[in-house]
Formats: C-alpha cells, sequence, structure tokens
C-alpha cells in the first residue's frame, strides 16, 4: 500500500508539472500576445502547487516507510531512491522561492523576444540580472562543493563537475582546434543552393515526412512551429516537437526538425508504465542530446541519410536543387566554418559556440562578471575563438532563450551529447552489422530498436556514465568523437 501511495502523488506532481508544460508550450507556440499578461502568475500558482506536493510530509512519511520495505522490486527500489534524494533537494528550497523564480523566467522570457525583435540588449539587462541572481541564490541553496556552476550543472547532468567539462573543453582546444584550422585552409564545399527561396509548406512537408522515416509517432506526439526549436512532453504519449522555417535558408527547418526528433524519440521511448516516476524520466541532459545530436549529425548528415532521402528532395524542389548533384550537395551541407549563430553551425565549430557560453556561465555565477557587460564580452570571446566580428545582438547575445528559462549549466550538455553520441554510433554501426545499408534504404528501424534497448527504456535506472559504459563498454571517450570527425571530414575536405 505504502508504493502505491507513492505513486499517487508522484503522479499528482507529474500531472501539475505537465500542465506547466502544456502552459509553456502554449507560450512558446500559440499564445494570443495579450495573454502573456497572466501567463506568468499560471504558471507561478501551478509551479508553488507541485513544489508543496513534492516537499510535504505525506510524501516524506511514505518515503521513509519505502526506504525499509524489503517486498521492493529492484526498479521500485532505484524508484524511491531517487525521489528520496529529489525531496531532500526540493526541501531546500521555499515555495516562495520556487513561485519568484517560475515568475522571474515567464517575465524574461518576454524580455527575451522584445530585446530580439528590436535587436537590443539593453531591454534584456533588467529580466536577466533578476534571472542570474536567482541562480546564484539557487547555487547557494543547494549547495556545492568547488565552484557555485557545480551545484547548477547537478541539475541538467547529475554528477557532473567542472573539472570535467573543463577536461573535454581542454581536448576541443588541443585536438580539435588544429583539425578544424586545417579545414579553414582547404577550398570551401559551396553551400548557396541551401539559402534560395524554398516554400514554407513544401519544407513542412518534407520535415515531417523525415520525422515520420525516423519512426517519431505521430499518434503520440505533433510537431509546430516557435521562435526557438525546442521538445516539450506531457507524457510518453503526447511529445511536442517545434521547429521554424525561413524559406531563405533550408538549414532552419531541416537540421531542427531532426534534431528535436532525436530528443522526441527519447521521450516516446520511456516506460509509459513508470508514468511521473524517476524511471520514467530521462536519465540526463547529455544523455538527451546525444540523441538529438546523434539523429542530427551522426545520422542526418550522413552520406548514407541522403542516399536515401536526396532523390526526393530534388523532386520537391527542382528549381533548386536539380543542378546540384548528390556529391556536391553532402559536401555542402558538412561545410565548416567559423559563423554566428549555435543553431547554424556545423558539427564542428559547434563545440566552440557551446565552450564560450559555459565559460561565460561559470563567470556570471561566480560573480566575476556581470550582466550588463555581456554583450562585450560575448562579441570578445566570437573574435577570439571562431575570429568572427559580431554586429547584431540578435545574432550574438540574444541568440538563445536558455538564459530567460533559467537553464545555466545546461549548455555543456550540448557537447556532452554530441561525444556521448559518437560513441554510441560507433557501437550501433558495430552491433547492426547491415546498418548502413538499412539507412542507404531508407530504413531507420534497427537503429532506433537498438537505442531503445540500451538508452531510452531505461529512464533513470542508471546513470548517464553507467548507461554510456553498458552500451558501449567503456567510459565516454573524446577519442571518438575526433576519430569520426577526422574520418568523415578528411574524406570531404582530401585532408
Amino acid at each position: 500500500m505504502s508504493y502505491k501511495l507513492f505513486q499517487e502523488i508522484k503522479h499528482k506532481i507529474a500531472d501539475i508539472n505537465y500542465a506547466i508544460a502544456v502552459l509553456n508550450w502554449d507560450q512558446e507556440t500559440y499564445i494570443p500576445k495579450n495573454g502573456n499578461s497572466r501567463r506568468a502568475q499560471q504558471i507561478s500558482t501551478l509551479a508553488g502547487m507541485a513544489h508543496k506536493l513534492s516537499t510535504s510530509k505525506k510524501l516524506a512519511k511514505v518515503l521513509k516507510k519505502l526506504k525499509q520495505d524489503a517486498r521492493l522490486s529492484l526498479t521500485e527500489i532505484k524508484n524511491v531512491k531517487l525521489a528520496l534524494k529529489d525531496y531532500k533537494k526540493s526541501k531546500k528550497f521555499t515555495t516562495e522561492f520556487v513561485m519568484k523564480e517560475s515568475k522571474a523566467i515567464s517575465t524574461a522570457f518576454q524580455a527575451w523576444i522584445a530585446a530580439r525583435e528590436a535587436d537590443n540588449f539593453e531591454l534584456y539587462i533588467p529580466a536577466l540580472t533578476e534571472i542570474v541572481n536567482i541562480q546564484r541564490e539557487k547555487a547557494e541553496i543547494l549547495g556545492y562543493k568547488e565552484h557555485p556552476y557545480n551545484a547548477l550543472m547537478d541539475q541538467f547532468e547529475p554528477g557532473a563537475t567542472i573539472n570535467e567539462i573543463d577536461s573535454l573543453f581542454k581536448d576541443v582546444k588541443e585536438k580539435l582546434t588544429p583539425f578544424t584550422q586545417e579545414i579553414f585552409a582547404c577550398e570551401k564545399p559551396d553551400n548557396k543552393f541551401m539559402f534560395q527561396h524554398y516554400e514554407h509548406k513544401k519544407q513542412w512537408d518534407f520535415g515531417m515526412n523525415i520525422l515520420a522515416q525516423l519512426g517519431f509517432d505521430f499518434d503520440s506526439g505533433r510537431q509546430d512551429l516557435s521562435e526557438h526549436p525546442f521538445t516539450t512532453s506531457f507524457g510518453v504519449k503526447d511529445v511536442r516537437l517545434t521547429t521554424r522555417v525561413n524559406e531563405e535558408n533550408f538549414y532552419d527547418m531541416l537540421w531542427s526538425c531532426i534534431h528535436e526528433g532525436g530528443h522526441g524519440l527519447y521521450e516516446q521511448g520511456l516506460k509509459e508504465e513508470e508514468y511521473g516516476m524517476p524511471c520514467g524520466e530521462a536519465i540526463s541532459l547529455g544523455i538527451h542530446e546525444s540523441q538529438s545530436r546523434l539523429y542530427e549529425n551522426n545520422l542526418g548528415r550522413s552520406k548514407a541519410f541522403w542516399k536515401a532521402n536526396y532523390k526526393k528532395l530534388q523532386e520537391i524542389f527542382p528549381e533548386n536543387l536539380s543542378n546540384t548533384s548528390f556529391e556536391a550537395y553532402y559536401k555542402g551541407i558538412n561545410l565548416v566554418e567559423p559563423s554566428f549563430i549555435r543553431t547554424d553551425a556545423d558539427e564542428l565549430t559547434y563545440h566552440f559556440h557551446i565552450m564560450i557560453r559555459y565559460e561565460i556561465e561559470k563567470k556570471l555565477i561566480e560573480g566575476s562578471i556581470e550582466v550588463k557587460d555581456l554583450k562585450t564580452i560575448w562579441n570578445d570571446a566570437y573574435k577570439k575563438y571562431l575570429n568572427v566580428d559580431v554586429t547584431s545582438d540578435k545574432e550574438g547575445v540574444l541568440q538563445d532563450v536558455h538564459w530567460a528559462h533559467g537553464g545555466f549549466g545546461y549548455f555543456p550538455t550540448y557537447s556532452l551529447g554530441s561525444f556521448y553520441a559518437a560513441q554510441l554510433f560507433n557501437k550501433a554501426k558495430q552491433d547492426i552489422p547491415n546498418l548502413e545499408a538499412e539507412i542507404e534504404a531508407g530504413n531507420m528501424d534497427s537503429l532506433l530498436a537498438w537505442l531503445r534497448e540500451k538508452v531510452h527504456k531505461h529512464g533513470k535506472y542508471f546513470t548517464a556514465k553507467e548507461v554510456c559504459e553498458k552500451a558501449t563498454g567503456e567510459a565516454l571517450n573524446f577519442k571518438y568523437f575526433l576519430d569520426y570527425a577526422k574520418a568523415k571530414y578528411s574524406e570531404i575536405y582530401g585532408l
């Protein structure tokens, strides 16, 4: 009876949190302009309700009892252990703090939208300053070892520390930088064909067909448009993707669609019977990003994938692509060059975008820099690492929504995800001997089945590190990403 009561409480918490997710999804897709005036208050109220349930004496009592229950299954034991950890963490925060943060996030999101529309970072400074202050306070409340940023990163990638992330970015600087410099010195493939006029509806339909090919279940999900592409879930049977469509830039829809599709497939692969329980939730954002980056890059930018899809694309857009050979298309979509926009970046220089954000976040949270100085700091970093001169706030410090969402500690998971993805995809190819031939034939079923078995179905039963080790036979190793990158791009650029 105690475990059933535990489930009932967790289900109620999940119900409220998913209701918040619905309101957030609506805020970024269909909400009328004047609806925003009450949306922050509505979300804040629900966040307060969820927090009260998450820190209730009733939940504490049942968890204490279950901790001593020898009749529980291994999955039930894991759910209790993880829920107890979450309870102790939630208990550190007052309901007032949770509601304050929720309201600040909704306000900051609207300020971000307004600042982007005006291309003026100054409009965002007050709201973002409030968010940063709250995140600094949160780090102190949570407690940490060595650096306050560790406390925030732990929310997205449990157990991760700046020492580990610093080590990975050291590899990026020392091993990836020389290779990208070699590529920069080569003749560039032409990708102008991606920047012609591509009709909105045709782009949309192509993206929907690709999602279906990947295995996304449209009876248990949908796709819509948003300013910043994202994926959210209201449960395994209702997973929402968003993309954006730019009629003069085919990259926007294509990569956003495939990337978010990877996230969505993970959410649809979790166990429905574990609704609201830790073992029914994604392990970490690093593993979540491994799914989106694997589909976007290791699969979506591969020769095999486009052998299955390029002819169809040419038929849809003959005026744009009829004179572009398969080889020219493949090389063009894998162009490596410095850029302003993270989401448009190639899969190699992408990690310099993440490193810049990571280094800025650490300094913001430790208090060595302030929000008012971000624009200058951002622009200087882009000049240092990517040798580009940022001339627009919208293409610079305002390009990402994550800080408006309070997502400090989130960005490192993008690079972690890419490194996990390369290692997982390498092992999938070993375990599925005919995988490349299947992909060339437009069949992605074996890959999805492998990921379901090795990653998706486990929820939080294993840690991210344990999933990596169990799936690939070893801990995360940057070598796999570097080997993948060198093999692929050496061929493309004749190195």
